[in-house]
């Protein structure tokens, strides 16, 4: 008796084994059964966001816009495609009470590029936020540092003075843009 339940749990566990083994690795399509949901924004940024540059953008977005009230998104992936005419575009075809938000979405997109280093890159977009946003003090920090590699002595100087008046801290920012100003092309 023993040796047919030894049996039979050595026969299960291999029935088990291949069931399992049988299993399809991904889950068949899943057919619609209603209307679609609208995807969140973040998702359709996700999704878009490898195609936000200047050979892909325009074709990506026909095929896959953005949904209502994300121009923000737009904005950025426009941005980071080298667009800033685009970028624009969108922003100001906003009512002037949502340019601002816009704004803010646009420069958590885009702050990444200038804090891995691109200051060049960086400059048209931050100085796009700054039209709408211009107490972003990172973005002026960014703008007057792009301008500063750009060799635009005048705007960097600016853009850096503002950002010692908007940040207060006493940290690395603050003691490279000081450094920066103390330069002596920046005099």
């Amino acid at each position: 008796m023993l040796r047919l339940a030894y049996a039979l749990g050595i026969a299960y566990v291999g029935l088990c084994a291949v069931a399992i083994a049988r299993r399809p690795t991904e889950d068949p399509p899943s057919m619609p059964s209603g209307p679609r949901a609208a995807a969140p924004p973040v998702s359709w940024f996700a999704a878009i966001r490898p195609r936000c540059n200047a050979v892909e953008i325009e074709v990506s977005l026909r095929g896959n816009p953005p949904p209502a009230g994300e121009e923000g998104y737009l904005a950025g992936c426009y941005a980071l495609a080298g667009k800033i005419e685009e970028a624009k575009r969108v922003i100001d075809a906003l009512p002037s009470g949502g340019r601002p938000r816009a704004a803010d979405i646009l420069f958590e997109i885009v702050h990444p590029v200038a804090d891995a280093g691109d200051d060049r890159s960086a400059g048209p977009m931050m100085r796009l936020v700054l039209e709408y946003k211009s107490d972003n003090y990172m973005a002026v920090y960014h703008a007057g540092m792009s301008e500063y590699a750009m060799k635009e002595f005048a705007l960097a100087k600016k853009h850096l003075k503002q950002f010692l008046e908007l940040y207060r801290a006493d940290d690395g920012w603050t003691s490279n843009a000081r450094e920066t100003l103390a330069r002596p092309e920046m005099q």
